[in-house]
């Protein structure tokens, strides 16, 4: 099957949509840590509606989930495209694994503190 660049900017737009529902539908279904991280989103959004939390804090708490699925989008991508290239362990593209998984941890990180910031007053 050859590839066939569509030129026409509407279509060609249409088309890349589908695209990023068709890898992001994949993501949520097949890959643990992003099954993981949306939970955590929704349970986010479900925390968000009963603490009716303001504009600023939604803004912030969708921020910080899209910030962690996205570099975690892209981790995955990073480690598909390590153990393709090279099936068997090696040293360097374990180096390049952790890197990407440490990229994920600091997302993760700053997402726990705007969730902390913003869920912690309204305990106590």
């Amino acid at each position: 099957m050859e590839f066939q660049k569509d030129n026409s900017f509407f279509s060609g737009r249409l088309k890349s949509i589908g695209f990023a529902i068709k890898g992001a539908f994949k993501l949520v279904t097949t890959e643990h840590s992003v099954m993981v991280q949306s939970s955590l989103a929704l349970l986010m959004i479900i925390a968000g509606f009963y603490f009716e939390i303001d504009r600023y804090e939604w803004m912030m708490q969708i921020l910080a989930f899209g910030l962690v699925l996205g570099i975690e989008s892209l981790n995955t991508a990073v480690e598909k495209i390590a153990d393709f290239i090279h099936p068997e362990f090696h040293d360097r593209i374990g180096f390049i694994k952790d890197i990407a998984a440490g990229a994920v941890m600091f997302a993760a990180m700053a997402a726990m503190a705007i969730g902390l910031l913003i869920y912690v007053p309204k305990f106590l």
